[in-house]
């Protein structure tokens, strides 16, 4: 998993609030268990005016110019703004899947669901909580802007615009800040412990040297 120290990018200003796991990826397209090519079928239904299946070629596919992912000045986002319960209903890790493999870094929103939110940290993604006040200051930036950059500094738990018009301060858990900050996932952090692991082995052998018949 990529570290994540600091990163810097424009936003997607997505402004709907209970956006479901279906709505991030479809059910049509959990068939597959490669953890590959998610991305260009993120917010399928809502992204594309036709229904799509897993496999279509989505470069042929007619877009919906009415949906913000689509707009041109927004290619390479990697931050997306959003509103309260983001990543509700069913806990598919297909979505975070997506999100990540689309470019999304940050995801910023006022509350989030809680299986999807430590989905997010698994797959190497910030989920940033702050008040809805400061949610609504960031919409209001977003249409002002033409374009809009947020900064986002995980040691010192900051996200902020390029101008420094906005600054606001977000709490993590320390557990899945040090994860982050050091690109360990859940096979990372074992993997830290390979020799221990292969030397209480050799000793369970040794003392059950049985068990090595029922391998």
């Amino acid at each position: 998993m990529t570290p994540f120290t600091s990163h810097e990018g424009i936003v997607v200003p997505l402004d709907r609030a209970n956006v479901d796991t279906d709505a991030i990826m479809p059910k049509q397209f959990l068939k597959s268990i490669r953890r590959t090519g998610f991305g260009e079928n993120l917010f399928d239904e809502w992204r594309y005016l036709d229904h799509g299946e897993p496999g279509q070629d989505c470069s042929q596919r007619p877009l919906n110019p009415d949906f913000v992912l689509n707009r041109p000045d927004l290619r390479g986002a990697s931050v997306l703004l959003t509103r309260a319960n983001f990543g509700c209903g069913s806990s598919r890790e297909h979505a975070p899947w997506a999100l990540e493999q689309y470019g999304f870094r940050v995801l910023i929103a006022s509350s989030f669901a809680d299986i999807f939110f430590h989905n997010c940290f698994k797959n190497g993604m910030l989920p940033i909580t702050l008040e809805p006040a400061q949610i609504d200051a960031l919409f209001d930036a977003a249409r002002e802007h033409e374009v809009l950059c947020l900064y986002v500094d995980l040691e010192e738990q900051i996200v902020r615009t390029l101008d420094h018009t906005l600054t606001y301060r977000f709490d993590i858990d320390p557990f899945r800040k040090y994860c982050l900050l050091n690109g360990y996932d859940d096979v990372g952090l074992t993997l830290r412990r390979a020799s221990e692991i292969g030397e209480f082995e050799t000793r369970h052998l040794q003392r059950y040297p049985w068990l090595s018949n029922a391998l």
